[in-house]
Formats: structure tokens, sequence, C-alpha cells
């Protein structure tokens, strides 16, 4: 019986030929493709597997979600418990958790930065006196009244004579007018650097910033000379050691070790929120750096990270609190 379905004609070898080739391109071609997406998929996660982590522009500087709004006075904004963390040159904060690398980080040497101006009312001292030193925060012509609370206190003011010795940290108060205040005594004649280190609340807004400024105390001045490098110091009894050398370029661990005056691990409590504060001075320009430890101790150590901002020698100051008194250990180290 003949076939009822017409059977379509078969198709030349040539035609047969050229239409698979241009199927095997066809094919080829979407490999490729793919394969091209895929390597940029993967090289795209790698990339942000290496780069750093963006943090918002409100808030940059201590880890924060949100500015606080502006209001009189001081406003709570402590960065108590926060990972270890560096205040910069230009007023930010670095996270240095685990070690991670920082830029380098050095302040306090300029009296205008972030449109922020350091003012004081009197710059010149009587060696030895007790005397007020007062001061404004000025923006725009107008003295700032609103200040976020770091480490339990809206203003750290730190002096230091220019040979790096008679090291003092405090804190002023401040007046509703802007006017910070605090009884200051300079022992020697010489020339100090006076820095303020806060964050003030401009326009709804925190901002970091560390600024400096020249005290003069007129004599007969007569320098000390810096210490030799040690690792260990002594104060008030205690007995005080470092594991850790600073780099240029590389975020270094330093611990820092107390012993009480009998033999046995101090009982260090916390001190402005934290169980040590490491302020460093560079020798020569005075340029500051501000290091926050690690929230809890390390065995019985207090851990800091810290990139130095270059090749010099450094002067390191080390706060500590034990049965409510605060004590202060002073080290030398040279960084290459």
């Amino acid at each position: 019986m003949p076939d009822t379905l017409e059977q379509a004609p078969r198709e030349p070898r040539s035609e047969r030929v050229a239409f698979r080739l241009a199927a095997f391109g066809a094919l080829l071609v979407v490999v490729l493709f793919a394969g091209y997406g895929i390597g940029r998929l993967n090289n795209s996660v790698e990339r942000a597997a290496a780069a750093p982590v963006p943090v918002p522009a409100a808030t940059a500087g201590h880890g924060h979600d949100a500015a606080p709004p502006a209001a009189a006075g001081p406003t709570p904004h402590d960065d108590t418990g926060a990972p270890p963390h560096v205040h910069n040159a230009d007023g930010t904060v670095t996270d240095v958790a685990g070690g991670a690398p920082t830029a380098e980080a050095v302040g306090g040497l300029a009296v205008t930065a972030s449109g922020l101006t350091l003012t004081p009312a009197t710059t010149a001292f009587q060696a030895g006196r007790r005397q007020p030193f007062r001061f404004r925060i000025v923006a725009a012509g107008a003295p700032v009244t609103t200040y976020a609370v770091v480490h339990d206190k809206a203003l750290h003011l730190v002096v230091v004579r220019r040979d790096l010795s008679g090291f003092q940290h405090l804190h002023p108060a401040m007046a509703p007018d802007g006017t910070w205040s605090i009884d200051l005594t300079l022992a020697a004649p010489g020339s100090y650097r006076a820095i303020a280190d806060f964050t003030a609340i401009v326009g709804g807004r925190q901002t970091p910033v560390t600024l400096g400024v020249d005290l003069t105390v007129a004599g007969n001045f007569t320098p000390v000379a810096l210490p030799a490098p040690a690792t260990r110091a002594t104060t008030d009894g205690f007995t005080i050691s470092y594991a850790g050398q600073p780099q240029t370029g590389v975020t270094q661990p330093l611990l820092m070790t107390v012993t009480g005056p009998g033999g046995g691990a101090a009982a260090l409590e916390p001190y402005l929120g934290a169980f040590g504060h490491l302020v460093v001075f560079r020798e020569g320009d005075v340029g500051y750096v501000h290091v926050h430890p690690e929230p809890r101790l390390v065995d019985g150590a207090v851990r800091f990270w810290l990139t130095a901002p270059g090749p010099g020698r450094y002067r390191m100051f080390f706060d500590f609190q034990v049965a409510g008194r605060v004590h202060t250990a002073a080290f030398t180290t040279v960084v290459r």
C-alpha cells in the first residue's frame, strides 16, 4: 500500500554540512560568552572579598549607625567596647580590629581642620604656676556647643612639651557658651603642644577632629633628652612592659602588661571606657596618635594595634587605672 504521507525531499549533502557547521558555531559562541560571564563573576567575587567594606558617611569615625541630632551640650556617643581603632589626622577613626592595615595616622599638627578652629584665650604661661587655660572650638565664626561623648568625655586635652616631656591627659569642662576651661600647670619653661581630641556635632553631623596649638612658658629652656628605647618602665610601684614593635605601613599588636608592687598581675580597671589608653608622639613635630585597645584583656594584657606614621623616634604614654587611681607609663621606641 502506498504511503499516504508526503515525504520531504532529502537535503543535498552540502546543505546538511553547512547547517551543522552553523549550529556548531552558534553553540561555540554561547559557550564562550557563558565562560566569559562566569569568569567576570568569579573575578568580581574575588575583588569583593579582597576589597575593604565601605563605611557610610554618617557612621564614619566611631562605627555607629547614625549621627545624633544636634543638641545643647554633649551628646551620648561613646565608642566604649568598640573594636580597637586609631584617631586619624583628618579626624576620621580607622577600625584596626584583628590587625587590619590602616592608613598612617598622625594628628594635632594643625590649629584648623574640617572647618573647625581651636581658639585659645591665651597661650602664655608662667613656669610652675597653676593658671586657667580657656579655649573654644569655632565653626564658621561661631563657637561649637554640641559634642559627642567619646570614651566617657566630650573632649580630651593632651599637653606635652616639645621635647616630649611633661605629658598630661586632661578633661576640661565646657560652659554654655562653648568655652572650655581647666586649670593647667606647666612645670618648666619651653614650648608646649596642647592637643584637643573631640567629636563636634555641626549641622547634625558628627565630626571627629584633633587640633593642636602651641603654649609658651617664658624662662631659660633646658631641653630634656629623650630616654633610651626600652620595653619596660616603672611608675608608682608598678612595672609595665610591652611586647611588639611598631612598624610603618603594617599594623602591629602591642601588648601592655602591668605587674603590681607585690609582683603579681595588677587588677586593671576600666578607665574612660577601656582598660588603657595609648598616646604616641613623634619626635620633631609632636605628631599625635591616639589608639584605643581591644575591649577585653588578652591573658591579662591590654592589646593595642598600631601603625607608625613613619620612621623616627617616638614617645609612648600608656594610661591605666588600678584601685581608682590613674597611672602613666612612658616608653621610647625607634621605628626604622
